[in-house]
């Protein structure tokens, strides 16, 4: 059998390309993953998907209740926001943290075709397919890096907890984390398990997603130095690269989980700093600009391809345009046409109008493979955790009442 498989012929780059594509993850690798492996909270699948959020929500969340409840901070006492009271917590590690889990699947079920759609459209140029598997495989290489991950962790503490959480995020006033003592704020049992463990869980796994969506922005700019070959009258009208919009539905999750996280913040400053929902229009307008660029930015890397296709494919067909318009003037109106030859059911008319629909396919090519769709989908995801907020400005009823008026 082992002599079988040395006198067995290597793979064709195309061959290679195609297998590697199929097995294209952006999840499924790193040091964390082969620990899940290990403790059996994943497979090669990224199945038991309920396991891993239940001991991984539950390990940053289930210490903070009972340490809480330990210092007497779970409902009231001294403080002003206590434990249970504390939407953003409760929605960080028992919402958004899921979610963040959850994405994992979607995007590695869903991202797996978008990759092969370059090879089974033949984008790819022969010539060039071992460019493409190249590309995939630093990708591999990235996603697998054990400094990576070390780095981010060092991110975590150095940056996410120790500047950004303690002196950006963390409210003023007493809470069951934090309490006042002789001029400045210090960490209950609870504030010490939450900042220096749940809250860096929490933030690693945010953060890898921001590395996860740098190696796809990378590899795809790898993928536009390849000169792929687009097709300008692609009825998608985007030379054939029209798949590429449906990474909205990859990243829609994640999505969703930014808008949680953003709306438990806002749902505290709200119910216990005394703001209104109207003046974090800003932070809201920010926060969908941010997902839109992380999810379309990266797509913009085909943008000088696109255009310089429709500039030859404009050229090209209003070349075959002429010819035919002046074969089919020659023809029907200067009396070329043989006697015999009835106008009536002719295909050349036909084909006169098929021509011109193909023209304008090539005049509205588009030069960024971004739909209106996704972009509403993709907005949409992140203000659906936030939309309940609206209920802190007017009642329900009310609400409803404005909402049918629209409607109806």
């Amino acid at each position: 059998m082992s002599n079988d498989q040395s006198t067995r012929p290597p793979l064709s780059a195309g061959d290679s390309a195609f297998r590697d594509a199929q097995n294209f993850s952006l999840v499924i690798g790193g040091p964390l993953f082969q620990l899940l492996r290990r403790a059996h909270l994943s497979d090669d699948a990224l199945m038991m998907v309920r396991q891993r959020i239940v001991v991984i929500s539950l390990f940053a969340w289930l210490p903070l209740l009972l340490l809480a409840a330990l210092e007497g901070h779970v409902w009231g006492g001294s403080v002003a926001m206590p434990f249970l009271w504390d939407i953003e917590v409760h929605v960080r590690f028992l919402l958004a943290m899921p979610l963040l889990i959850i994405a994992e699947l979607v995007v590695h079920q869903r991202m797996r075709p978008i990759v092969q759609a370059f090879l089974e459209r033949k984008l790819i140029p022969e010539a060039a397919k071992e460019q493409f598997d190249a590309a995939i495989q630093a990708a591999f290489r990235l996603r697998n890096s054990v400094l990576a991950e070390v780095i981010l962790i060092s991110l975590v503490y150095g940056l996410g907890v120790l500047v950004i959480w303690r002196h950006y995020i963390a409210l003023d006033a007493a809470s069951w984390y934090s309490l006042p003592a002789a001029g400045e704020s210090k960490l209950s049992l609870a504030g010490i398990w939450y900042g220096y463990v749940s809250l860096p869980v929490f933030q690693f796994l945010l953060i890898r997603w921001y590395f996860r969506l740098f190696i796809w922005a990378r590899f795809l700019w790898q993928v536009s130095r390849i000169e792929l070959d687009l097709l300008p009258a692609h009825p998608d009208r985007l030379g054939g690269l029209g798949f590429l919009a449906n990474t909205v539905y990859a990243f829609a999750v994640l999505a969703v989980a930014h808008g949680a996280l953003v709306a438990g913040q806002l749902a505290n400053r709200i119910f216990f700093v005394g703001a209104a929902l109207p003046e974090f229009k800003a932070e809201i307008f920010l926060l969908v600009v941010f997902l839109l660029c992380l999810v379309f930015g990266p797509l913009l890397v085909f943008s000088p391809q696109l255009a310089q296709a429709r500039r030859r494919g404009g050229r090209e067909f209003g070349m075959l345009a002429e010819r035919y318009v002046r074969e089919f003037d020659r023809k029907w109106l200067r009396g070329g046409a043989p006697a015999d030859e009835p106008l009536i059911g002719s295909g050349d008319i036909q084909s006169l109008a098929d021509l011109g629909n193909s023209y304008e396919v090539v005049r509205s090519m588009r030069i960024a493979p971004v739909t209106r769709d996704a972009i509403v989908r993709l907005a949409a995801a992140a203000l659906v955790p936030i939309a309940p907020l609206l209920l802190t400005m007017m009642p329900l009823e009310e609400l409803l009442k404005r909402l049918f008026g629209i409607l109806f």
